[in-house]
């Protein structure tokens, strides 16, 4: 996963953010973007330093696993919790989870800057706390979802999300989180990285996004 700034896509080719050029003006939609973009990265960065302030205020004995990937991202990957290599680096879907999506979302065609992931439980002493995972989306704002695993489901259903409708468990399957919000369910990718079954059932659901992406409208 990277934590660049989202290219711009133009069909199924991406374009990566520049200046304006001589014959355009700004407030043209290049420069609304960009604005976007350094607000979501700053708003993101405050909410990163407010949890690293309750874990010091705390006493953690850990530092809290953040988010990694592109602020603006289309797509966002939500697990429950950390794996031991992204508790050593403090970095969400670092380590053999992050390397499974990036190998499947090259196979489906997805743009690795598209995408953005997220814990639900970023620090033990913290557990889950809705509040936080409720201001990532918000400043993300990503047109798909993705609960890996029941309780990434549970977790995402107990929110208070703007316009939101439970969603069912049903695997692979696209469905209407919020009117500007869709979702697919897949299984936790950390208990999917062993056993063939698994990865197997894993992949099944998972291959539902290069389908969703490639019926995206250019922009």
């Amino acid at each position: 996963m990277t934590s660049e700034p989202p290219p711009k896509r133009t069909g199924n080719r991406v374009r990566a953010l520049r200046p304006p050029g001589p014959d355009e003006t700004p407030g043209a939609p290049d420069d609304i973007q960009d604005a976007y973009l350094k607000r979501a990265i700053a708003e993101l960065g405050s909410l990163n330093d407010e949890i690293a302030a309750w874990a010091l205020h705390q006493g953690a004995s850990a530092l809290p696993v953040l988010s990694s990937g592109a602020p603006q991202a289309e797509i966002a990957m939500i697990k429950w919790g950390p794996s031991l290599a992204e508790r050593q680096e403090g970095v969400a879907f670092f380590g053999r989870a992050g390397s499974a999506i990036l190998k499947s979302v090259q196979r489906l065609g997805v743009e690795p800057l598209a995408l953005y992931g997220t814990l639900c439980v970023k620090l033990p002493e913290a557990g889950y706390q809705p509040q936080w995972l409720t201001r990532e989306l918000q400043i993300v704002m990503p047109k798909l979802i993705m609960p890996m695993g029941d309780a990434a489901l549970e977790a995402v259903n107990s929110l208070t999300f703007p316009g939101s409708t439970p969603l069912e468990n049903a695997l692979g399957v696209v469905q209407r989180w919020t009117p500007t919000i869709e979702a697919i369910v897949v299984p936790d990718i950390d208990q999917s990285l062993d056993e063939q079954s698994a990865k197997r059932a894993f992949w099944a659901a998972f291959r539902t996004l290069g389908e969703w992406y490639l019926a995206q409208p250019p922009y």
